[in-house]
């Protein structure tokens, strides 16, 4: 199973720009996509970008599609998240997950496909 570790959240001013890093590790992380979920408080989790295994296909939320950026560094194992004109509703948790063998196809993967999960890292989008 892949251990994951978010880091690079914190306080954004509104319009600002945050970058999220995952670190996997205790497996080969070629064979994973790797996914961001965020949950506000009192809200369902929400899935906002997906990079697919082998780094193939890159999928995004509608409401992030052209301010987020995910990416993945094969030798250092990492995925990243870039997030662009941040917005105070996007104040939340973000998580990283990995799932095995997943293409990221489209702009809908469901949690319930991704059985790795890190810890969650707070973003505040706040002036």
């Amino acid at each position: 199973q892949v251990k994951i570790v978010e880091s690079g959240g914190g306080l954004v001013q509104p319009g600002g720009s945050v970058t999220l890093s995952c670190a996997a590790s205790g497996v080969n992380s070629e064979e994973y996509a790797f996914a961001w979920f965020r949950q506000a408080t009192g809200e369902a989790r929400e899935g906002v970008s997906c990079i697919g295994t082998r780094g193939v296909n890159t999928n995004y939320a509608d409401s992030v599609k052209g301010r987020f950026t995910t990416s993945r560094d094969r030798t250092k194992n990492m995925v990243y998240l870039r997030m662009d004109n941040r917005e105070p509703a996007e104040t939340a948790v973000y998580y990283c997950a990995a799932a095995s063998w997943y293409p990221c196809s489209s702009n809908w993967f469901p949690a319930s496909h991704f059985n790795s999960w890190g810890q969650g890292t707070q973003v505040t989008v706040s002036s």
